[in-house]
């Protein structure tokens, strides 16, 4: 067995900024059912909710094709960060191999980079989340709403992980209810001809009978990847529990590997159905499609259901937000990358400094509530930044197996969980992005966004010019020279 194996991480819990005898270690309190609902409540996002109405009206039936690719391509993002997790259980979370494997740069980066996306990211599901109360609330304040929803999260993650994984596991399992619900109510107005609007029939027919799968045109199969890569975002969130979870050896590839099974059923499955029982050309890009089918099968509350269940949705996006940054922000202390305070943990081995932190930024989400009208201008801008930055941080898990691959062969070769396709499906993934990032360039509205991502990175490297300078940050720039140059050595004298 390598020294890898049997010694932490450098950079990571082993750095000089912390040692593991000086604080506790969290806590391995997520069973397998917690493991098996995040990882789904981050495949679905709300996007495939409220979303799916847009990319269908820009896509047509093909939009069954950009999600089925788009779920395949990020299946082997999640193989891989499944197989660089379980290479060293000392490595916990994404963030610590990337800076094991790439330097200490990869995990600054990588690690406030995600933060960031779930900021943002919880920032707009709490602005959500108050509108969708006013549905019952009416024109009460939306600062009440806002502000209830924010401190409940944080009193469900300061108590344990496993108060997270028990909300989370309910979260999921409403999205899973609902899906399913739609699947069952739209596959038996299919089966008995339902006929609804203009005498419409419901039927598989419908998917080639208005104008075929790709009725927009090549641009518009395109215009689907530019939307739907959106819905995807949280679905590496298994990579973020991977120091909490029971058992991962087990726990963690169960995940991973059911995430297929869930593209197909929750996503390709759910769509198939829609555009069979309603023709691709009569959804609204601003409504939800779930709705429709609702109000076709004559349920009149309809328009509660879905709002109940979007509403769940955004709640179960910002959890994740909350419990994510939280474990990010207390990692980057561990390697001098943030304030030692936040590395601190409560009795209940919850980093309670770094969740109050993240938590203070989402209040920002109340103060948005009453910018104006460019609040849904500006959401559609910082939402596209979020997704490019969760793109960066696919490409790092990437490009760190890469790296893994080449100074690690032995570790690969006796992994139980490697990577289907190696190095040549790393390539193809990354190709893949970067035909995404194309996408992007095709509307002005994510092309603004694209231009102004930079920014943050650029911010990132003014502040990491500092810290590096810092007797850590060399100590552990020292300790990744060193350690590269002695796995050469070791690759080298084993070659014949």
């Amino acid at each position: 067995m390598s020294e890898r194996m049997t010694r932490p991480p450098s950079g990571s819990t082993d750095s000089p900024a912390k040692s593991s005898a000086e604080e506790p270690a969290l806590a391995r309190s997520l069973s397998s059912r917690h493991i098996q609902l995040l990882a789904i409540g981050g495949a679905i996002g709300t996007g495939l909710f409220m979303g799916s109405g847009k990319t269908i009206s820009a896509a047509g039936p093909s939009v069954i094709f950009v999600y089925a690719i788009i779920g395949f391509m990020l299946f082997f993002v999640m193989r891989a960060m499944g197989e660089l997790l379980l290479s060293n259980l000392n490595y916990k979370s994404f963030t610590d191999f990337s800076a094991d494997l790439l330097g200490p740069w990869a995990g600054f980066f990588t690690g406030w980079t995600y933060w960031f996306c779930w900021v943002v990211t919880g920032i707009a599901d709490v602005v959500a989340i108050a509108h969708y109360v006013t549905f019952w609330w009416g024109n009460a304040p939306l600062w009440i709403p806002a502000l209830a929803c924010i401190l409940v999260l944080l009193a469900l993650n300061l108590p344990t992980v496993k108060a997270f994984g028990e909300t989370e596991f309910w979260f999921a399992l409403i999205k899973i209810v609902a899906i399913l619900t739609l699947i069952v109510v739209g596959l038996v107005m299919i089966f008995t001809g339902f006929t609804h609007g203009d005498g419409v029939t419901a039927g598989f027919s419908n998917l080639w009978d208005h104008g075929g799968f790709f009725p927009t045109g090549p641009m518009g199969f395109v215009a689907g990847f530019q939307i739907a890569v959106f819905a995807f975002v949280g679905i590496e969130l298994v990579g973020t529990t991977a120091a909490e979870t029971k058992d991962p050896e087990k726990n963690l590839p169960r995940a991973v590997n059911s995430i297929p099974i869930r593209i197909l059923l929750f996503y390709v499955g759910a769509l198939v159905v829609l555009m069979a029982v309603i023709p691709w050309d009569e959804f609204s890009a601003d409504e939800s499609p779930f709705v429709g089918m609702f109000t076709l099968a004559g349920l009149g509350t309809a328009a509660a259901i879905v709002n109940f269940v979007v509403l769940t949705s955004a709640a179960s996006s910002a959890n994740s937000g909350i419990y994510s940054t939280s474990r990010m922000v207390f990692g980057l202390a561990h390697d001098g990358d943030a304030p030692r305070p936040f590395g601190r943990l409560s009795r209940r081995k919850v980093p309670q400094n770094a969740l109050f932190f993240s938590c203070t930024f989402l209040l920002g989400g109340v103060a948005l509530l009453y910018a104006g009208e460019s609040v849904s201008a500006a959401f559609t801008l910082v939402s596209t930044i979020s997704a490019l930055c969760f793109m960066f941080v696919w490409s790092i898990i990437l490009i760190s197996y890469l790296v893994y691959r080449k100074r690690r062969p032995q570790l690969h070769r006796a992994s139980k969980f490697p990577l289907p396709g190696g190095v040549v499906m790393v390539y193809v993934v990354l190709a893949f992005f970067l035909f995404i990032l194309w996408t992007l360039t095709t509307q002005t509205d994510t092309l603004q966004a694209l231009l102004v991502t930079p920014v943050w990175f650029l911010l990132l490297g003014i502040i990491y010019s500092v810290l590096r300078r810092t007797p850590v940050h060399q100590a552990r720039v020292a300790a990744h020279h060193d350690d590269v140059a002695r796995e050469r050595a070791a690759l080298n004298a084993a070659q014949p």
